[in-house]
């Protein structure tokens, strides 16, 4: 499967890469470890020892570099081999493991699985809902058995939220929403809003919203290439003139990396400002906790359908039906598309010229 090479990719949360141990993790099909150095900064490298292609991330991080467990060859987060325990020391010339750029910000690290010289941490998408620094941030994972084009569209197009979770997230109003797509560069934002609309009573209460009172419910999304979105959720007494100005809303976040052509990577977490104190930690907590059950029982068994009945067939060549609530979908796969169509054509040019 080709994959959109030079963009940040997510490969995990902050918390998920631990001061002394590796974390192993496949993105775009690549063995990657990933373990942090003496100052606490996230290194990544290729998962396997140039030695005997035993996996580094089966072994050790000591004093802030990686040893493989099967010879004791170490290695710096820059790739070179930092000590070899064998004879008289010597390193050898090709004792190399390839490195990636990797960037923590706004509780994520970020990967860059391209050219090492065009890895521009300002490109980085904006998360800053996510910032520890002032927000209290509940994070959490899971795994995919599809395709992560498919997680894309599940969430730019949340019309299937009233048959999909109707007893969580739902209500029989959704269908009725207001909706646009805005394109701006490569970013493209989905609004929707639901008007007069009655809440599943497990929402009312999370939001504070009397029982039966009826909201205007709005869900923005903004996606970046290849997959990473953030949502912003909110809720207004029904009947006012614009809803966003004058309700309240929470930030959540949908960030997608493939693991393989058909597996993927999925974080997802949500946040409260740090002013709120520990009822904001309790929330954002509480909060993801909730999701977790829609989002494993009901999303991903859809999806994981979904990738069953595709199989190896090419998304387009099945002639998909199309409905109003797939405009901004097929924007980012287009989006995409073009983004990916010019990285392999500036790929061949540079190659002929070589």
């Amino acid at each position: 499967m080709n994959y959109l090479r030079n963009v940040w990719y997510v490969a995990a949360w902050d918390h998920e890469v631990p001061t002394k141990q590796p974390l192993a993790r496949t993105l775009l099909g690549e063995p990657v470890v990933l373990f942090r150095n003496e100052e606490g900064q996230v290194q990544a490298l290729m998962d396997r020892c140039p030695h005997r292609f035993a996996p580094l991330s089966k072994g050790s991080v000591i004093n802030g570099v990686i040893q493989c467990a099967y010879h004791g060859l170490e290695f710096k987060g820059d790739g070179a081999c930092h000590r070899n325990p064998h004879g008289d020391g010597r390193i050898p010339r090709g004792a190399v493991v390839r490195s990636y750029p990797v960037v923590e910000r706004h509780s994520i690290v970020w990967i860059w699985m391209g050219a090492p010289d065009r890895a521009d941490p300002g490109s980085i998408p904006d998360f800053r809902s996510m910032d520890p620094e002032t927000r209290w941030v509940g994070k959490d994972y899971l795994l995919a058995r599809a395709e992560y084009q498919l997680e894309t569209d599940n969430i730019l197009d949340l019309s299937h939220i009233e048959y999909l979770h109707p007893g969580t997230l739902g209500s029989d109003a959704v269908k009725a929403a207001e909706s646009d797509v805005v394109q701006e560069g490569n970013t493209v934002y989905s609004r929707r809003l639901t008007r007069n609309e009655r809440l599943m009573p497990s929402l009312e209460q999370r939001y504070g919203i009397p029982e039966g009172q009826l909201v205007d419910r709005w869900l923005d999304t903004r996606w970046d290439a290849p997959a990473v979105m953030e949502l912003w959720v909110g809720v207004a007494p029904a009947g006012g003139p614009d809803p966003r100005s004058n309700g309240k809303r929470v930030p959540f976040v949908h960030l997608f990396t493939p693991e393989s052509a058909t597996t993927t990577h999925y974080w997802f977490g949500t946040s409260y400002p740090r002013r709120m104190g520990e009822e904001g930690r309790l929330r954002a907590e509480s909060d993801v906790k909730y999701l977790r059950g829609p989002f494993e029982r009901e999303d991903l068994p859809m999806l994981e359908a979904q990738q069953r009945a595709i199989g190896e067939q090419d998304f387009w060549a099945m002639k998909p039906v199309l409905l109003s609530g797939d405009a901004a979908a097929v924007r980012a796969r287009r989006v995409l598309k073009a983004m990916l169509e010019a990285e392999q054509a500036t790929k061949a040019t540079t190659t002929m010229s070589a």
